[in-house]
């Protein structure tokens, strides 16, 4: 029964799109705690890039999942699902509501419908020979085979996301089935949550120019010595946190292979693509309430009220 349900609110959107503040507001409203879904924003060292939020910008709100880990570490859904898990229990045993932020989509969905993965920590046979496969013969090519055996999977994950068409040509020939359609069934399963999936967005062309800014105000904020630094700490573009956006795109400068220019370009067009890809996933998803800015006149009070609206009339209806 939905009454027997803990709570849990869901604030993403597209990068850039204006979730912090707003989500700010909403967990002063319903008495809530923030925790983060974002993969960048877990690591320590790593501020303006993931724009991380300040410490004086909580204004008092607990944040769990931010700055916990080394930029060294690997992070990964399945650790993000029993982090958050944990942090909501916490949460939960203080009376206060979770609230979900970031813009990690498939974060997201794994902590909403408590998606049972496959467990395989180890390194596979299978998984080894992908990888050299991939060395060898490239990504595309890898991309190539796994459109050959999951068509839906290959549509659905990047060519250059090498890790996950390993994972799932992995998946593949261990099991028989298509990891698309499994992953289809664990989307169908019913959240052991009641809850709300809220999604900021704005008008493309505007938020394409609020990515750019920000970009640009990163670098004027020190972005460039922030990777720096973390490259003189023997951080490389193998490490799962440098793979983030606005980290990758700068060892090429760092290592005097392109401009600065050219960088910062390189990092405005590949998180507005991002961002697109960001609006793509949560269409796919179930349930969800489209907070679109234009329609709210960009009155972010407006906004805030009709959130805290929806929320109280959800818990009412649970309450009945």
């Amino acid at each position: 029964m939905e009454t027997e349900k803990k709570k849990v609110i869901v604030l993403t959107g597209p990068t850039a799109v204006g979730k912090t503040k707003l989500s700010i507001g909403l967990a002063k409203a319903v008495n809530g705690a923030i925790v983060s879904a974002d993969s960048m924003q877990v690591y320590r060292h790593m501020d303006i890039g993931s724009a991380k939020i300040k410490k004086e910008e909580m204004q008092g709100v607990d944040h769990y999942l931010i700055d916990v880990l080394d930029p060294e570490d690997d992070f990964n859904v399945f650790l993000f699902q029993k982090m958050a898990k944990e942090a909501m229990e916490k949460i939960w045993s203080q009376g206060k509501v979770p609230i979900i932020t970031g813009g990690t989509g498939f974060y997201i969905q794994a902590v909403l419908r408590d998606i049972v993965f496959s467990k395989n920590d180890g390194k596979s046979e299978e998984r080894e020979q992908y990888e050299k496969l991939a060395e060898e013969k490239g990504a595309e090519y890898l991309h190539n085979l796994l459109a050959a055996r999951d068509p839906a999977a290959a549509e659905q994950i990047h060519a250059n996301n090498i890790k996950r068409v390993i994972r799932a040509l992995e998946y593949f020939d261990q099991t028989g089935e298509k990891i698309s359609e499994h992953n289809e069934e664990q989307r169908e399963k019913e959240s052991p949550y009641t809850y709300l999936y809220f999604v900021l967005n704005d008008e493309r062309s505007r938020l394409y120019e609020r990515i750019d800014r920000r970009v640009d105000e990163m670098i004027g904020e020190g972005l460039v010595d922030e990777v720096r630094s973390l490259m003189e700490r023997g951080l490389t573009e193998d490490h799962v946190s440098m793979k983030g956006l606005g980290y990758k795109e700068l060892f090429p400068y760092l290592r005097g292979e392109c401009s600065l220019e050219e960088a910062v370009e390189i990092i405005k067009r590949d998180t507005r693509h991002f961002a697109k890809r960001q609006i793509t996933w949560f269409k796919r998803e179930g349930e969800i309430i489209w907070i679109n800015k234009d329609d709210f006149d960009y009155d972010e009070d407006a906004i805030l009220e009709y959130l805290v609206m929806l929320w109280r009339a959800k818990e009412r209806n649970q309450k009945k």
